[in-house]
């Protein structure tokens, strides 16, 4: 599209954040959307679990579920835009599975749950 056409259909697009288009002065809607939805503290402890290999499991990446650690769908309600994270284990045995949420190492515990912000939230 050309940067006219571009920005009238910005401008018919309606809804979003606005900004001045700087060549003419006007207002028009930004294609930027609403920030993601976090996830919400669900411990601030890791969930032990045992784990089966090749099994496949839904971690709840929301923090809603009632099954924590695992998914039981609270995200299509509670939090639109979080889905669960499916993972197969390659090995049998217990496993530490993120509580917070916060991991950076998802669906496993990274000890994220230790850090301030964490340990100072509610519940």
């Amino acid at each position: 599209l050309r940067a006219a056409a571009l920005l009238s259909l910005m401008r018919t697009a309606g809804g979003g954040r606005r900004y001045r288009d700087p060549s003419r002065g006007a207002r028009v809607p930004s294609l930027c959307s609403a920030p993601p939805p976090q996830p919400v503290i669900a411990a601030k402890e890791p969930f032990p679990v045992e784990l089966q290999a090749g099994k496949t499991y839904g971690w709840c990446a929301c923090g809603h579920s009632k099954r924590q650690p695992f998914c039981d769908g609270s995200h299509k309600k509670e939090a639109p835009g979080l889905s669960s994270l499916r993972f197969t284990p390659t090995q049998t045995g217990p496993a530490l599975l993120c509580g917070c949420k916060r991991t950076r190492s998802p669906p496993y515990c990274d000890g994220s749950h230790w850090e301030d912000a964490v340990q100072a939230a509610p519940l």
